[in-house]
């Protein structure tokens, strides 16, 4: 991430003082932390600066606010005890909703889950057909159909997993900005489809959110939260060019109610989306 090559070139056999502390902030502005995430990791640092010697100190001094901020977003996910555990995905187009619903479907496979994939997006073909490859390339089942109603389509997928005893059912849908109030709408019509196949579903509505947008992710969460009431997020294109500090708006901006970071896509192959952990995150922001 462009976000470690910024922040490790930062620290090095210095001392402490104001310059430093400038350096530290411009490399995170610069990394996409955000105005409002980078006051409140300064704030930390400038409090402990005095008894703070050496730039390697402060360097743990941030890594250590840096874990405490993000720590909250980490959430173990287990979907046993639910059959079929519904997940739905929402997103505006090309945040890598459909690409991130396949490297889902194998992470669940390497978890000893059978997987079902419902194609929700049903006006888009190309989605329909990357959908089905994923399928078929995973080996699970698929519940398509060309220009139907998506609510339609996602409460057949629940009964054939039902009927067939899945253990975890992925639904697609298709990308809306959160100004377009009738796709919104729409949207959260599928949730309560879902809600009307499967009580207490759907378990778990993440938002598919591009490391790239930067700062515009932080009005998509807002948006996409007030239409559906998200449980988690999946961030995608994290691999060479996109800026993790994101994260850290979003972790700031929700420090009263965190939004779980479930998942990050650093790559890719089919085994590239992993789960969120803070440690290895913050390990990733430093070391080069």
């Amino acid at each position: 991430m462009k976000t470690r090559s910024r922040l490790s070139g930062v620290f090095s056999d210095r001392s402490v003082d104001a310059a430093l502390l400038e350096e530290i902030e411009a490399a995170l502005l610069a990394s996409d932390v955000g105005v409002e995430a980078t006051r409140y990791l300064l704030s930390g640092l400038r409090q402990q600066a005095g008894r703070l010697r050496t730039a390697e100190e402060l360097k743990s001094a941030l890594r250590g606010t840096l874990l405490e901020l993000l720590a909250p977003l980490e959430r173990r996910l287990d979907p046993i005890g639910k059959t079929p555990y519904v997940i739905m995905l929402a997103g505006v187009n090309g945040a890598g909703k459909t690409t991130s619903i396949g490297k889902l479907a194998r992470f669940f496979q390497a978890q000893g889950h059978s997987v079902l994939l419902a194609a929700g997006d049903t006006f888009r073909a190309a989605a329909r057909e990357q959908l089905a490859a994923w399928g078929e390339r995973n080996a699970v089942p698929v519940v398509s159909q060309s220009g139907g109603n998506p609510g339609a389509v996602v409460f057949d997928a629940i009964g054939a997993a039902r009927a067939r005893g899945i253990d975890v059912v992925i639904a697609d849908t298709a990308g809306r900005l959160p100004t377009q109030l009738h796709l919104m709408e729409e949207v959260a019509k599928i949730k309560r489809v879902i809600a009307k196949a499967e009580p207490g579903a759907p378990h778990e509505i993440w938002l598919v959110l591009d490391a790239n947008m930067g700062q515009n992710a932080l009005s998509q969460v807002d948006a996409f939260d007030g239409a559906l009431g998200l449980t988690g997020l999946v961030l995608t294109k994290l691999d060479g060019t996109a800026r993790g500090g994101v994260v850290c708006a979003i972790a700031h901006a929700r420090l009263r109610r965190p939004l779980p970071l479930m998942f990050l896509g650093v790559g890719e192959g089919v085994d590239d989306l992993r789960p969120f952990t803070a440690t290895e995150f913050v390990a990733a922001l430093f070391d080069s």
